[in-house]
């Protein structure tokens, strides 16, 4: 007969805490791998701007909350957390009523939070976005709307642009031409304007509103010009609009160091800029456009003619 030794009483302790210790290690090692995780993964928001957007939200009994001074409270908190935690945000423009269109073409229902969850996760993916790096929401706000303009207009100009179709005589792309011919006129604006910084505001006459584009450089002395791409990219369009379809005007203010601002511009017209008088310059920046009355004169400016900007190119092609 083998006789087969029992363990004893303190043996059983010591396996039973050593299983313990094991087990203990093993849930502490996979906090450890959550919490680093949650470090690697970028997180969305997506925020309501203004006091009317929070409003039409409160139409679904999904959106909790009732004052929008303390969702924006809510919101700062969160991001002050993750951003605590070592967590990476971006803050999205949340649009309600492009909200619920989303829901209706994906079949979603729009009063539960993981709808909303979803078109945010959408959002950051194809609309304008900008990180939070720990600096208060009221910064943030002017820029995130900003950039949701920039993009909405640019999207607008380009759709436009797309639909003028081909040439009749030449069969050549109507907006495409016009866009070459535009970025070839605000290369030239460029070139000719005096070392400083400039600011140029492009409009057109669209329809339901008046389409409006700005784009701020900065000319070196040798000539070269800084400017942002996303920026220029969307005035190129604008102008393009507006020389292949729609009236509209340019305007140029250029300051250099130690000198008076130069503010001159243009008509857009027949494919060409049509330069305007100092005169005309003058009653555009000294009249108030929604009473018509008179402004007072900036000191310091010159209101001026542009200069040449040289031999022009023929204007971009046109229906017969």
């Amino acid at each position: 007969m083998t006789l087969t030794p029992q363990p004893s009483e303190h043996s059983r302790d010591e396996s039973h805490a050593a299983r313990r210790s094991t087990a203990d290690a093993a849930r502490t090692d996979r906090r450890t791998t959550r919490r680093a995780l949650r470090r690697e993964v970028a997180g969305a928001i997506g925020l309501l701007t203004d006091d009317h957007d929070f409003r039409a939200m409160r139409h679904y009994r999904s959106f909790v909350f009732a004052d929008f001074p303390a969702y924006l409270s809510g919101v700062e908190d969160l991001l002050r957390v993750r951003a605590s935690q070592g967590a990476h945000t971006v803050l999205a423009l949340f649009d309600p009523e492009e909200y619920a269109d989303f829901c209706a073409d994906s079949g979603l229902d729009p009063d539960r939070p993981s709808s909303r969850a979803r078109f945010t996760g959408e959002l950051a993916v194809t609309g304008p976005t900008v990180p939070y790096n720990g600096e208060p929401l009221a910064d943030l706000l002017p820029t995130l709307i900003k950039k949701a303009f920039r993009q909405a207009t640019w999207e607008y100009a380009s759709m436009s642009l797309a639909r003028l179709g081909t040439c009749t005589t030449c069969g050549k792309d109507i907006g495409q031409e016009a866009f070459a011919r535009a970025r070839d006129l605000l290369a030239r604006i460029l070139d000719t304007a005096r070392p400083g910084r400039q600011h140029l505001t492009c409009s057109v006459s669209a329809s339901p509103e008046t389409l409006v584009a700005v784009l701020h450089a900065d000319t070196d002395a040798d000539g070269t010009a800084r400017l942002d791409d996303a920026e220029a990219l969307e005035f190129t369009a604008v102008l393009a609009l507006g020389l292949a379809a729609l009236p509209g005007r340019l305007a140029m203010r250029a300051s250099t160091r130690g000198a008076a601002d130069r503010v001159y511009g243009w008509r857009l017209r027949a494919g060409d800029l049509d330069p305007l008088t100092a005169g005309e310059v003058f009653d555009a920046c000294c009249t108030d456009i929604d009473s018509g009355d008179p402004i007072p004169p900036e000191s310091s400016v010159d209101y001026c003619v542009p200069p040449d900007l040289g031999p022009n190119c023929p204007p971009p092609g046109h229906r017969h």
